[in-house]
């Protein structure tokens, strides 16, 4: 399976500028994620953006652990990687990027579509055999924390929208198990699916260059962060509320 992405040194968990483990104040931590190539793309913006966002020096990601990682653009690898990630790391949030080859712009996803393409067999070849992810549920929403983002990714000057349709392919998939994964017991607080533009390849071209996308995505982690660290205070102060009375 993909001896490419096998072979990839962000197919295996990269952790950044891991904080004091103090569980008083623990920092946040964000599972940072993207795709690989895949048929009919064989460059996948996400991969070098993922690590550029891993690895980005600034104040704010001073006391942030930062964990990149890279899925081979298979169902099995979502079903099997995401709950190990998970359990290995137990992130605050998701903040997942794949490629949209046909949109100019950034999508900021709002929710994940309870269906799969059953023309479009997966990067292993695996065909799909029911159209759909959980038999009778309807679509999954990200939350209102997807305005926040869309609203922070717009300063940088990029072009981003909201978007209610993720596709049927991969990148909806896994936004259906990562909301899912914010539902269950010891999950992350909040998860976030982002489409990004094929980028420009010289100064000519009419695409998205590499260093817009960088902003925006810096952007989006940014208030991915603010948005963990609100979540953790309110948790905390729950907890303590909690055990006074």
């Amino acid at each position: 399976m993909g001896q490419y992405l096998l072979d990839h040194p962000l197919s295996r968990v990269m952790t950044c500028y891991v904080a004091g483990m103090d569980m008083a104040s623990h920092s946040p931590c964000i599972l940072i994620t993207g795709f690989g190539p895949f048929p009919g793309a064989p460059v996948n913006p996400t991969m070098p953006l993922v690590q550029k966002l891993a690895a980005l020096r600034r104040p704010a990601f001073a006391d942030v652990t930062r964990i990149a990682h890279i899925f081979d653009v298979t169902y099995a690898t979502v079903d099997r990687e995401l709950p190990e990630l998970i359990a290995r790391h137990r992130p605050d949030a998701l903040l997942c990027f794949g490629l949209a080859a046909r949109t100019p712009y950034i999508r900021i996803e709002t929710r994940a579509r309870n269906a799969v393409s059953m023309l479009w067999p997966d990067a292993d070849g695996t065909p799909v055999r029911r159209g759909f992810i959980t038999p009778g549920a309807d679509a999954q929403m990200f939350g209102p924390h997807t305005t926040r983002l869309l609203q922070a990714a717009r300063l940088t000057g990029a072009d981003v929208r909201a978007s209610r349709d993720a596709g049927r392919y991969l990148c909806n998939y896994l936004s259906w198990r990562a909301i899912e994964a914010t539902r269950a017991e010891g999950g992350p607080t909040l998860a976030s699916f982002v489409h990004v533009p094929p980028t420009a390849t010289d100064t000519a071209s009419r695409r998205m260059s590499v260093d817009k996308l960088t902003d925006a995505g810096e952007a989006i982690l940014l208030e991915t962060i603010r948005l963990a660290r609100s979540l953790r205070l309110v948790s905390h102060r729950s907890r303590q509320e909690k055990a006074v009375s």
